[in-house]
């Protein structure tokens, strides 16, 4: 990798730093590129400690998108009452599955409330999740 050395109180112009990067090969370039594009990214935005920033993924990720879509189609068929014993029982297994999710998400949700020091109603506020009510 190409270095650069840097001496204190020496000014460069944005067009030389251009010029520079200009020089770099194709792989190098695209490092360079990919390294200024974390930088901007992190000075936009706010700093998460590690232990928030890894609660928000867990919150976030929910459970498989197949499951979600064979519970929606048995539980359509359990109210046409045309579900088979068979998928009956997959759905309960389904609905486990979901629930443990549901837990764990809410556990989560919890211990990042906690860091915050709010309550959480204002973190799901804050974060844009809405309370469904399942009857």
């Amino acid at each position: 990798m190409p270095t650069v050395q840097v001496v204190s109180e020496v000014n460069i112009d944005l067009h030389t730093v251009l010029d520079g990067v200009a020089r770099l090969d194709l792989p190098e370039l695209e490092r360079f590129a990919s390294d200024v594009n974390s930088l901007v990214a992190r000075r936009k935005a706010p700093y998460l400690p590690q232990r928030e920033a890894a609660l928000l993924r867990k919150i976030n990720r929910g459970v498989a998108p197949a499951v979600r879509q064979r519970y929606t189609e048995l539980h359509a068929k359990l109210l046409n009452e045309t579900l088979s014993d068979e998928e009956h029982n997959e759905l309960l297994s389904l609905v486990e599955i979901i629930e443990k999710a549901d837990a764990d998400r809410l556990k989560y949700l919890l211990e990042l409330a906690q860091l915050r020091s709010i309550t959480l109603d204002a973190l799901m506020d804050q974060l844009g999740i809405r309370r469904s009510v399942h009857v």
